[in-house]
């Protein structure tokens, strides 16, 4: 994962150092890019340095049926488990998984993440930025087992116009604005 991300945020250095940017307004439009490359950089560092001095490995106690609430959340919030307790004591029991251990990964959380943000790019231009993330917003918010589909549309619809808001109040740069260009 921090492969991913530092990968990830040197693509995204490159493009932000490449940009045609036309004018010399400050912040200017390779502002928030630069900051988010940044901070992009750090979480891979700290995930990188993290894995390294801590390695893990999932709790073959787990249920895959049961992935709710799985112990290493469950230590990693209450520092309660047996790991958690020895890890605390200074002691680190070796960590060995049964040969018939399966890893667990929710497809269906990630495929409707990954098709909202598909979706996203998709709309995008024809309906603006308000509508397009607020329907990414809200996928997202099913996506990871909100049951308030009504309460998350509004707060996406929030959200998305703070954030239209922002960066052309704030920035000066505008978001796409699909078919209300002319009223944003």
């Amino acid at each position: 994962m921090p492969l991913l991300v530092a990968g990830l945020a040197t693509w995204l250095a490159i493009e932000t150092a490449t940009m045609n940017v036309m004018g010399d307004s400050v912040p200017g439009p390779q502002f928030f890019p630069t900051i988010v490359c940044i901070v992009l950089f750090a979480v891979a560092l700290v995930h990188a340095i993290q894995i390294l001095r801590q390695p893990r490995l999932p709790d073959p106690t787990d249920e895959a049926d049961n992935a709710d609430w799985s112990s290493d959340l469950l230590g990693d919030l209450a520092h309660a488990s047996e790991r958690g307790r020895e890890r605390i004591a200074g002691r680190t029991p070796e960590a060995t998984l049964p040969k018939n251990w399966k890893t667990y990964t929710d497809w269906k959380t990630v495929g409707l993440v990954v098709g909202g943000v598909a979706a996203f790019i998709l709309v995008l231009p024809v309906l603006g930025w308000v509508f397009s993330a607020a329907g990414l917003f809200w996928v997202v918010c099913k996506a990871l087992g909100s049951t308030r589909p009504v309460f998350d549309l509004i707060i996406s619809l929030v959200f998305s116009s703070v954030i239209q808001l922002a960066f052309n109040a704030g920035l000066g740069l505008n978001l796409p604005g699909g078919f209300l260009e002319g009223l944003i």
